[in-house]
């Protein structure tokens, strides 16, 4: 997936997670819902300062709207997440401290 798809998809998940409309999100934004929507479906590459606009009216970060690892699919990450455990086998303390907080989100 290219970059502007990819960073389009993520500016409309954000946009409807706040029940916003590509309208409503274009005025505060101050671009034209066209212009929008061409950013959404990845045509058309979003400005510096109007990525800036984006983020503050998605009360977000920039690094949460580039951030692409959270929509792998769940056996990936479970993958991942595997392989960050068996890194650890040998530190016992980085393991316990890894056991009080999956403990703590009760998922043990």
């Amino acid at each position: 997936m290219n970059i502007k798809k990819e960073l389009g998809e993520n500016i409309k998940r954000m946009r409807k997670k706040r029940r916003l409309t590509q309208e409503q999100l274009a005025e505060k934004v101050d671009i034209s819902p066209r212009n929008l929507s061409g950013i959404e479906v990845g045509a058309n590459f979003v400005k510096a300062e109007t990525l800036e606009k984006i983020v503050t009216a998605l009360d977000t970060t920039l690094e949460e709207i580039c951030c692409t690892e959270h929509l792998e699919r769940n056996e990936v990450l479970v993958n991942k997440i595997s392989g960050y455990v068996h890194n650890l086998r040998e530190d016992r303390k980085k393991l316990e401290f890894l056991y009080r907080v999956v403990k703590f989100l009760n998922i043990d």
